[in-house]
């Protein structure tokens, strides 16, 4: 057990500051503050707070397995790349980073085979990555070459001006042309892997959501983030009744294969960090989602 008496106030996250006054990275701060390993004045810890003079803070002891990112030679989709930004159209099953327990094959290693310039903010496990999607999710991110273009592309996702389109494939028939999910979203108390629409320790999130057609059994939607939480789409389409086809954690066991969620990212729109001009791109959806698809085409 570590613990850390504050004599003033902290002008800082507790996360980022626990990091700098400890052995321990902030990415594995965080997971210690999600398995509820760190406590302030005995109650558990928010990433975000910032620390007062007079908190105690206790850190339980945390094993914390090796981690690693390599450059490794993969077949990369890149749909666009200059020297600051990199657009790629992600792979079904493609983790985005390196993560304890899956050092490899991840896109990063991809990525840092790739190119040799790529931004440092978010440390040496994330080099470039500004956004992330599941790894069950196919679809496009935006990476950036440097810090500036970094900084840049996550100021407009903070201000919530990037343009992120998405297609998904969800059970059961929705009957409105159109919806909106206005649900805040936390880990869930019960499956701390899992996320959910809960009123605690969550942070608002807002999905809208159009009908493209409807099945017997299923309705492909087209899908529009206002918010960028984790597991957003999938978490509020279960919330409201229709979880994602395909998907193992929130769609109700119901899996058609093995080939991953119907769940697309189609578009993505943001301004250049260096030319200021608007961008968007477009990508087309994988054969692993028209496979599912086709089945319920067949039903209509």
């Amino acid at each position: 057990m570590l613990e850390i008496k504050i004599t003033e106030n902290i002008n800082s996250r507790l996360d980022q500051y626990l990091s700098e006054q400890t052995s321990y990275s902030r990415s594995q701060i965080k997971n210690m503050i999600n398995e509820n390993k760190v406590t302030v004045n005995g109650v558990k810890a928010k990433s975000s707070m910032n620390l007062k003079a007079g908190d105690v803070v206790l850190i339980e002891e945390f094993e914390v397995e090796s981690l690693s990112a390599e450059a490794e030679k993969m077949d990369l989709d890149i749909v666009y790349e200059d020297e600051d930004i990199i657009v790629v159209n992600k792979a079904n099953g493609v983790v985005v980073h390196p993560a304890v327990g899956n050092n490899h094959g991840t896109l990063v290693n991809g990525l840092m085979y790739h190119s040799k310039h790529l931004s440092d903010i978010n440390g040496e496990f994330r080099p470039g990555i500004v956004h992330r999607i599941d790894a069950y999710t196919t679809g496009l991110l935006v990476v950036a070459k440097n810090n500036q273009a970094h900084e840049y592309l996550a100021h407009q996702l903070e201000e919530k001006t990037t343009h992120r389109k998405y297609v998904a494939l969800v059970w059961g028939v929705i009957n409105n042309q159109t919806g909106t999910i206005d649900a805040p979203i936390g880990r869930d108390e019960i499956d701390r892997k899992k996320m959910a629409v809960t009123a605690n320790n969550s942070k608002y999130a807002i999905t809208h959501f159009s009908v493209l057609k409807r099945f017997e059994n299923a309705t492909l939607i087209e899908v529009k983030l206002e918010t960028g939480r984790t597991h957003q789409i999938r978490v509020h389409m279960n919330y409201i009744g229709h979880p994602v086809v395909n998907d193992p954690i929130y769609g109700n066991k119901k899996i058609i294969d093995d080939s991953g969620q119907c769940l697309h990212a189609k578009e993505l729109g943001f301004v250049h960090p260096k030319t200021h001009e608007y961008m968007e791109f477009s990508s087309e959806l994988p054969a692993c989602f028209i496979n599912i698809l086709n089945q319920f085409e067949g039903e209509d």
